[in-house]
């Protein structure tokens, strides 16, 4: 049992002693993996930045990407519905999943040449560089 012990109470409940933590464990773990935001992978290269977005079991039409500015926006929205008509009975069941992520891109991206595909499970957002923010290879410069 929790004891008062300063201004932010923290009362026993007696929901907390009928029901253990872990009795909704179940639960809980389905309603929280249902509204995870998904793991985003960072990589740059010379060329570009490139997300990787682990999204599995999504078809590539369930994602929506926008660009505001330098607001890039990744974002789903995912509703399933089964109803079932038997006998005397009709069950319904139905889930709700969604995920929004954001970037603000920095100036170097050449806006107009993003492109993003979707391959197993995974979201690829390519965001080139602009021409001159591109990593110049080493030169000798020749002395007149």
């Amino acid at each position: 049992m929790n004891i008062v012990k300063s201004k932010n109470v923290d009362l026993p409940s007696i929901f907390d002693e009928l029901f253990p933590a872990d009795w909704f464990g179940g639960i809980a773990n389905q309603v929280a993996n249902t509204t995870n935001t998904p793991a985003v992978n960072i990589k740059e290269t010379a060329e570009d930045f490139t997300l990787e977005v682990a999204a599995p079991g999504r078809e590539k039409e369930d994602f929506k990407l926008s660009l505001d500015h330098d607001l890039l926006t990744i974002s789903t929205e995912d509703k399933k519905e089964e109803v079932t008509n038997e006998d005397s009975y009709t069950r319904k069941e139905f889930s709700f999943s969604s995920f929004k992520r954001s970037f603000k891109l920095p100036q170097t991206i050449n806006k107009e040449e993003i492109n993003a595909s979707y391959v197993n499970g995974i979201l690829h957002v390519s965001l080139p560089k602009r021409e001159e923010d591109k990593v110049k290879p080493k030169r000798t410069i020749e002395i007149s």
